[in-house]
């Protein structure tokens, strides 16, 4: 073995092997040398960067979502029209320029509906397409206090709907966009700007008086948000705290503008976002009285769609991850650029003519108390005849159900149509099954008496169907599967589930 290593060592190849081994270890080890050294200098670098708390410095907040507020890069226009917008909001500008400037909206409100109108407070929230056309035309037609609240930054494909952004704006907060764009055109407006989610435990500040408690409180809200929890949340904010809001609907897969209407969202349809807004308000006891902007444009083939995540994306899990933030949707949702505008027009159009008392009309509610008092009072009968049938006491028999239960269950729920014909008249609420406890009341509680019903218990079918399904169903107890179609009862089945669902918002 000696030998054999004294003949391996004297190898001129060997050497050679030898030496290259050994610089590239010290090549390596210079290498790693120099990026430690690197790193050391630049760290020393960031630290001497950072300015003691004691010194004077310039610093952003950090906002509710966790990102720094970005400045924006202001070329020479922008800081002439930030320097004229301070000046102009400090009170330095020439009034008759303003009234020039608003002369065709004077002449359409009066002098006194523009007067209202300047004076107004309007909080926008969500600086999307909807949200940023609102904002720019309350501002041109004379709304003078303007907060607007919005966590997200612009992006590149949100500039085929964005009212104001250009490129320059791309990555940077639309709050700074919105203000520093509008700022040029309308300089004396005065802007309060919120580079953060809305979340209703903050509600108190967001939806604060104009620069604190001696201000003036909101005249109007605008929500325009894309999230369905924090539509909700920011809606029933508003409703509890008697705030006037008037909330734009889905805009997205939208292609006809004199399909937009404004009408209280008991009302909406058409909508899949109108109606999931409309079905958790409900669960909150908020049924009407909550204007909305919604498209009664019905989908069909050929339209757009929300697109599906690609497959690969599903494969990987985690997809909610993919979302800005948690429970915001991240599948792509088609918009063609004008709708947004539309929505966001109509909305400011609303919002004007409520502030300053120019006579207009919107859809009213449902008209629809009357129907459902029948159909409480239907179901009412009923429950009793069936606990009656099976040898219970009925004497003061109540069933747990209520006036806007019933609303719920047939808008919400049920679309307004029978299950079985589809027919939307003469409507009745009726159990799907038997009752597993032979209809016989709960006595739990002394001096109650109830059925034991439930809301997923129930389908809505035209009174002529309900009779017979009462009949058939529920005194001679046929399964349904017997008598109806299995697309029928597959359709009973899905809208149950739904309604099992929807039960934990309640």
């Amino acid at each position: 073995m000696s030998s054999w290593l004294e003949r391996q060592g004297s190898s001129h190849q060997t050497q050679l092997i030898a030496t290259a081994i050994l610089s590239g270890i010290t090549v390596i080890g210079v290498v790693f040398g120099v990026q430690a050294v690197r790193r050391q200098v630049a760290v020393d670098d960031l630290k001497a960067s950072i300015p003691n708390v004691d010194e004077p410095h310039d610093a952003d907040t950090v906002p509710n979502f966790g990102t720094n507020s970005i400045r924006p890069l202001l070329n020479r226009e922008d800081e002439r029209a930030a320097a004229l917008a301070q000046r102009a909001q400090q009170g330095d500008y020439d009034e008759e320029l303003i009234q020039e400037q608003l002369t065709r909206t004077a002449s359409f409100l009066k002098p006194e509906g523009l007067s209202t109108l300047r004076s107004s407070f309007v909080v926008i929230i969500g600086l999307g397409g909807v949200g940023s056309h609102c904002t720019a035309a309350l501002a041109r037609s004379g709304v003078s206090h303007i907060r607007i609240i919005d966590f997200d930054q612009v992006t590149l494909s949100s500039l085929n709907r964005n009212a104001v952004a250009t490129l320059a704006d791309v990555g940077t907060p639309k709050v700074t966009c919105v203000r520093k764009r509008l700022e040029a055109v309308t300089p004396w407006v005065h802007w309060e700007c919120f580079n953060e989610i809305w979340r209703a435990d903050h509600g108190h500040r967001l939806l604060a008086r104009w620069s604190g408690e001696e201000g003036r409180k909101p005249d109007h809200v605008v929500d325009a948000i894309d999230n369905i929890d924090s539509k909700v949340t920011l809606l029933r904010y508003c409703y509890e705290h008697g705030i006037k809001v008037i909330s734009s609907m889905g805009a997205g897969c939208k292609s006809d503008p004199t399909r937009v209407y404004v009408g209280d969202i008991s009302g909406s349809i058409e909508d899949p976002l109108s109606r999931a807004t409309r079905r958790r308000l409900r669960m909150l006891g908020i049924s009407e009285g909550i204007p909305v902007a919604y498209s009664i444009e019905k989908a069909g083939p050929g339209k757009a769609e929300l697109l599906p995540l690609p497959e690969e994306e599903f494969r990987k899990g985690g997809v909610g991850e993919l979302s800005v933030l948690p429970d915001f949707r991240a599948r792509i949702l088609p918009v063609l650029g004008t709708m947004p505008a539309v929505f966001g027009y109509v909305i400011a159009n609303f919002v004007i003519m409520e502030l300053s008392g120019y006579p207009h009309e919107s859809g009213g509610r449902t008209g629809r108390e009357k129907l459902y008092e029948s159909v409480l009072q239907g179901l009412q009968v009923v429950e009793v005849s069936l606990a009656r049938a099976h040898g219970a006491d009925v004497q003061g028999f109540r069933i747990p159900v209520s006036k806007d239960d019933v609303g719920y269950l047939i808008e919400e729920i049920f679309r307004g149509k029978s299950v079985l014909s589809g027919l939307p008249t003469r409507l009745a609420l009726i159990r799907w099954r038997p009752s597993n406890d032979g209809y016989q009341p709960d006595v739990r509680w002394q001096g109650q008496k109830y059925s034991r019903l439930q809301l997923s218990d129930l389908v809505c079918m035209t009174k002529e169907e309900a009779a017979v399904h009462e009949k058939r169903v529920l005194a001679d107890g046929a399964k349904p599967e017997d008598i109806y179609a299995a697309e029928v009862v597959a359709l009973v089945e899905r809208r149950l589930d739904e309604e099992q669902a929807m039960d934990r918002y309640r």
